[in-house]
This record gives structure tokens, sequence and C-alpha cells, in this order.
């Protein structure tokens, strides 16, 4: 994920002075850079600091953390702007469940054909994406007019994971659970 891949530790002369300390596994990037990176989530700094006794001096590192902003897409890599309406059900022995969105005047339709092909759809948030390629579209005298999308939950595990993300972007986007 590339959240990961801009993670850096450094000390706060190392713009100056000092070699950049890079996490173990990171591909690229410290702090002062991905601070000038295209990222539009919201990135997190959480002061860490640690002493060193031998010498007697403190430093201070800063682990930034870029918190992925949660979103729907049908063709990666393009937002899908519209809000949709949501239901779920759930068996009655909690093991699986199924989540149906849809969509009206959904915006892909508007970029589709320049971006290209609906590919399926993807839950996307900082744990990662949830996706599904049961996608199905309403046309009315032959003009697309909304999208249905189906994600199936077939365990607990599947359940929470999706209940994480629905959570994630109902406080983006104003949405509130109604218990029918």
């Amino acid at each position: 994920m590339a959240t990961l891949q801009t993670m850096a530790f450094s000390s706060p002369v190392s713009h100056c002075c000092q070699k950049t300390r890079f996490l173990p596994g990171t591909t690229s990037g410290t702090v002062w850079h991905s601070s000038r990176s295209s990222f539009s989530g919201q990135a997190l700094n959480t002061p860490i600091s640690r002493q060193n006794l031998r010498l007697k001096t403190s430093r201070l590192f800063t682990l930034t953390i870029q918190m992925v902003k949660p979103t729907i897409q049908f063709i990666p890599g393009r937002d899908e702007q519209t809000i949709p309406d949501v239901k779920l059900t759930k068996s009655r022995d909690g093991t699986n469940g199924m989540a149906i969105f849809k969509f009206d005047q959904p915006s892909v339709f508007d970029s589709s054909g320049e971006v290209g092909d609906i590919t399926g759809f993807y839950m996307i948030d900082d744990e990662g994406t949830l996706q599904s390629v049961d996608v199905s579209a309403k046309f009315v005298n032959g003009k697309p007019a909304g999208i249905e999308a189906k994600y199936v939950m077939r365990t607990p595990r599947d359940w929470d994971r999706f209940m994480r993300f629905m959570e994630r972007y109902a406080n983006v986007n104003g949405l509130q659970f109604v218990k029918s």
C-alpha cells in the first residue's frame, strides 16, 4: 500500500545536516518529501521521544501516518462522487451477509467513456480494498440511470471488516445507520 511506502523516521535536522533514517522496507521519501506529495488523505504526526542515556541527549522522531479517505470506485483510480443507498442483510446465525449498494445517476457514467470501462466495485480505505464483480447497470430510455452493486460477506470476519469500512465511509460522507 502506498501509505506504508512513504513512511519514514527522520530527525528534525535531517533536511540540512544528517542522513535520513528510513523504516526497513520503505522504498521512498522522508517526512519532508511525503508532505509535498499529491496524497489527498489526512496526515497524522505523532511525536515519539527517544532518549539516549549514554550520550545524555534526546532526539525527537516523528512518525507520519497517512490515512486514506474511504472511497468507492467502479473504475480503479476514479472515486465515485454519488453517495449510495445501502441495504444490509445478515443470516440468522450471523455467519454471512450481503450489502446492496444503489447509486442513482452515479458520476462514473459521466467519465466512463473517457477513462475506461467499469471493472468492478471497489471499497477502499486505510485497511485495504474490498471488491466485488457483482455490478449491474440500470438504463431508462437507453440512457444509464443507476448502478446496483452487491458485496457478499461469507464469514463473521468479512462482516466485521465491511462494517469498519462502512463506519469510516459514513463518517466522511455524513451517512447514518437506520435499523428497519
